[in-house]
């Protein structure tokens, strides 16, 4: 049986009568990356500070790294790491002192704290600003520090609140990298993003988080499948051809204006041959052929009433 780095049943948490968090559960296997999702305000802060053990739940159980998250608080803080929304590097010294400093906290000997310390700069490629007062860095370079100083203790578990916000596509792309040798290390990473493409991107597992309660969890294929909407599209620029395909072909939707049609898909090879082979079977030639598969805005859309913010540049059809 998969060990669980994170077990949580029936965490509530209310400010006032502003219910957050209605009774989550939460299950993530050790060596993964779950990712924690949904508009802002639906509570994905407050269930890290829960789970790391900043704040107090208003009821439910968890176990964090086998520890009990509220008898064993010592325990589960010495067992995980947390890089939050806003950096915690002190920008009046340089970035080898904001490690060493880190490693007085965690009670590393002197050797100890420096070998970690040089290890670290090394493998987040910041050996040449080491000597740098840290508010000189770039914002990627002082999440790159941010996170280096969260893994001087050795974490098992590591939570990242939306840790790309605010980067630039180069940087955001090598924080993904950090987070996929993270867990090939052996290192559990709880992530909470308001990109979507970094979810499909990083996680095994996403929860979608929608006033105060889990709306759906699964793999990312598994979150899309549940969405309706997918389709293929056939453009036409001969508009017999287009008129012909139209009325030889009846569950679909037209678009006159631009001799266009839109017919139910899942996207699957078969589908896609089967469309193919009826255009060949009625002898017409459609001029172009695109695919839409739901992905996670269309989950956000239809389990949020709301869309979460895409990384640009990130085309949802696919040409041919």
């Amino acid at each position: 049986m998969t060990n669980l780095a994170i077990a949580a049943n029936e965490l509530r948490k209310s400010y006032g009568d502003k219910t957050v968090l209605d009774g989550i559960d939460l299950a993530v296997p050790e060596g993964t990356v779950f990712s924690l999702l949904g508009p802002n305000g639906a509570g994905k802060t407050t269930a890290v500070k829960i789970l790391s053990t900043l704040i107090s739940a208003d009821g439910g159980q968890a176990r964090i790294a086998g520890h009990d998250l509220t008898a064993e608080a010592q325990a589960v803080r010495a067992a995980i790491g947390v890089t939050g929304q806003f950096s915690a590097v002190d920008g009046l010294i340089t970035g080898e002192e904001n490690m060493l400093l880190m490693a007085d906290l965690h009670h590393l000997s002197r050797a100890e704290g420096r070998r970690v310390t040089a290890d670290l700069l090394e493998r987040f490629d910041l050996v040449e600003a080491a000597k740098k007062p840290a508010s000189t860095y770039s914002g990627g370079m002082k999440r790159r520090l941010d996170i280096a100083m969260t893994l001087v203790g050795s974490p098992r578990i590591i939570f990242l609140d939306e840790p790309t916000t605010g980067l630039d596509p180069r940087s955001r792309h090598n924080m993904w990298q950090i987070i996929r040798e993270l867990v090939t290390g052996g290192v559990t990473v709880f992530l909470t993003t308001q990109y979507l493409e970094e979810a499909d991107e990083l996680a095994d597992r996403i929860a979608v988080l929608n006033d105060g309660k889990i709306a759906a969890e699964g793999t990312a294929d598994e979150l899309k499948r549940q969405i309706p909407g997918g389709h293929v599209r056939l453009r036409f620029t001969d508009p017999a051809a287009y008129r012909s395909a139209a009325s030889a072909l009846s569950d679909t939707t037209r678009d006159d204006e631009v001799l266009a049609l839109q017919i139910p898909s899942g996207g699957s090879q078969r589908e896609l041959r089967s469309i193919l082979d009826w255009l060949d079977s009625v002898g017409v030639e459609a001029d172009e052929l695109t695919v839409h598969t739901p992905d996670l805005d269309d989950v956000f859309f239809a389990l949020t009433g709301g869309g979460m913010a895409k990384v640009p540049n990130q085309p949802k059809e696919n040409a041919r």
